[in-house]
């Protein structure tokens, strides 16, 4: 398996005409050149016209959606020989035997892709979650991020993935935002930036191709793209300072992969209501033009309603591929999309070069993943291999890291086990793991649920915990009417520690003038509780910072260090 990141140096020429030498990268030997330049030449030779069009599509692999459905994939891979495949839910044994079944059938192994941002728990439950990214955005030092993603390559590649549709580069400015909040790396375009190089470098230099997305930008939206189609309304200037900055920093670091959001962007595009992935001024003018992009070019998922309500399936993906694309992803309906490309290859609607660039492309791309020569994956204890001690041990460890203390006066952390606790959890979540290791941890913590608040003796030292639901990455931040009033009397009356184990937002609603001690923890789960429980105890150092804008008085950067005892 080669290293990824001497790979998409430079594809070709901004010439349409060019030789099929100038898809080489320039940073390898001549040995390495020669046999890259000879596969990619011979394998795009033995390519009928109808297989090349092939290699320009992704389409879905449920295992939860009953042998219809995979017996429907099976036949679209065997008909229209396409470039890739996205793992959706849920079961990573199947997974890997139908993909070891399905590379059989394909003349040219196919791309293997998944949206594993925390891991590859995000498709598959049996997986070991990882942190998220808002969480990776607190981390000060991003070599744990490249960590991280280096073991989610390592996990990939044992179910046969070779594509990450990861890191989010948005740069959340809007706390309504619904799809993107915790899924970005904060609000501050330079730690967007180290963040997602970091994140994009472990999975390249472990062999798993990263994808930034979505670009233009998607973090200044409060619309869902699964749903309909999000208007970013910044001017240029704008544009440029804050939502394309990532990119255009992340531009030459040789990342494999940039993903076109279902947007639309007055300020780019002025036919109206026209989304980014079908943009030729942007995908074309601004991505490939502007800032010089060679890598692959991939769409948004086609099935989300922003363009799906929009175009008839097929339509859409030759719409996408003629704005600029490379690779067109969950496409609905590939042998029309193939039939329509062809009609506007043959119209010179599209320009006969473009289908050769592509396809060189991504003939480049699959052999420095390997799929030159590809292995069967082993499904045999794959379980045990995607969640184990390794994962919980660098999850606690990422936690820790990135939890943030925002106040600490009267210095009630660490919290001293010769004093008594009282523990009040509010909100709707698990709070027993907090609460077990604080104790087995040698704190005298005394637990009182909300309607018991009024037996706590008077200016006791109150840990009030919020526990929210993280089961999914898109849950509400917002604390509730009650969990609010009850702080409220907690602070007037006591010593309060504040803790929340969920997005930094949370605060936007408290008023925390009156709380002496605060911290974010970011997530609710155990290993999140685990790290916060050692380091409230003063095992471990507190020094993460928020990504994030909570409200003129928390900016992002926001953060005090504590150093253990």
């Amino acid at each position: 398996m080669k290293r990824l990141p001497i790979i998409l140096a430079i594809f070709f020429s901004q010439i349409p005409q060019f030789s099929a030498a100038q898809f080489l990268p320039t940073n390898l030997s001549s040995k390495e050149n020669r046999a890259a330049k000879k596969w990619v030449n011979k394998t795009y030779r033995s390519l009928s016209q109808d297989e090349k069009l092939g290699q320009l599509f992704i389409v879905a692999l449920y295992t939860n959606k009953g042998e219809e459905h995979i017996q429907s994939v099976r036949q679209i891979i065997e008909n229209e020989q396409i470039g890739g495949l996205i793992l959706m839910q849920d079961d990573a044994g199947r997974h890997i035997n139908l993909v070891n079944e399905f590379q059989r059938k394909s003349k040219v192994k196919m791309l293997i892709g998944m949206d594993a941002e925390w891991g590859l728990f995000q498709r598959i439950p049996a997986a070991h979650k990882l942190p998220w990214a808002i969480t990776l955005g607190a981390v000060q030092d991003k070599s744990l991020i490249y960590e991280m993603s280096s073991k989610i390559a390592e996990d990939a590649k044992k179910i046969g993935v070779n594509w990450d549709f990861a890191p989010v580069v948005d740069v959340n400015t809007n706390p309504q935002n619904p799809i993107i909040g915790n899924r970005s790396f904060g609000s501050e375009v330079g730690n967007v930036t180290a963040s997602a190089l970091a994140y994009a470098k472990g999975l390249q230099d472990n062999g798993v191709l990263a994808a930034i997305k979505h670009f233009p930008g998607h973090g200044d939206t409060d619309t869902d793209s699964h749903l309909e189609l999000p208007v970013v309304s910044h001017d240029i200037q704008r544009l440029e300072n804050v939502e394309m900055a990532p990119f255009r920093n992340l531009m030459n670091e040789k990342i494999g992969g940039v993903m076109v959001a279902h947007l639309y962007v007055p300020a780019l595009e002025n036919r109206q209501g026209v989304p980014a992935s079908v943009s030729e001024k942007i995908v074309t003018g601004i991505l490939k033009n502007q800032l010089k992009y060679n890598g692959l070019i991939i769409t948004d998922a086609l099935n989300m309603n922003a363009v799906a309500d929009r175009y008839k399936a097929g339509e859409l993906d030759a719409l996408a591929f003629k704005a600029g694309n490379d690779i067109m992803l969950f496409s609905q309906d590939v042998k029309k999309g193939k039939k329509l490309i062809q009609n506007e290859l043959d119209k010179n609607e599209i320009p006969k070069w473009r289908l050769k660039e592509s396809v060189k492309k991504i003939l480049l791309t699959k052999y420095y993943l390997g799929l030159n020569d590809l292995q069967p994956r082993n499904s045999g204890n794959i379980l045990a291999e995607i969640n184990n001690n390794s994962h919980r041990k660098l999850a606690q460890k990422i936690y820790a890291n990135a939890l943030t203390l925002i106040k600490n006066e009267g210095k009630l952390l660490p919290l001293k086990t010769s004093e008594t606790y009282y523990f009040v959890p509010l909100e709707e979540a698990d709070y027993n793991t907090f609460y077990s290791e604080l104790e087995k941890r040698g704190a005298k913590i005394i637990l009182k649920k909300p309607s018991e608040i009024g037996s706590i003796p008077h200016n006791s030292k109150v840990l009030v915990c919020f526990h929210k639901d993280n089961s999914t990455a898109y849950k509400p931040y917002k604390i509730s009417d009650e969990s609010q009033a009850i702080l409220k009397e907690m602070a007037k009356n006591h010593q309060v520690i504040l803790n929340v184990f969920g997005s930094p937002y949370a605060l936007r609603d408290i008023d925390i003038g009156r709380i002496p001690a605060v911290a974010v923890a970011y997530e609710n789960n155990d290993d999140s509780m685990i790290a916060a429980a050692k380091a409230f105890l003063g095992k471990t150092k507190i020094h993460g910072r928020l990504p994030v804008l909570v409200d003129d008085s928390l900016k992002a950067g926001t953060g005090i260090d504590l150093e253990e005892e």
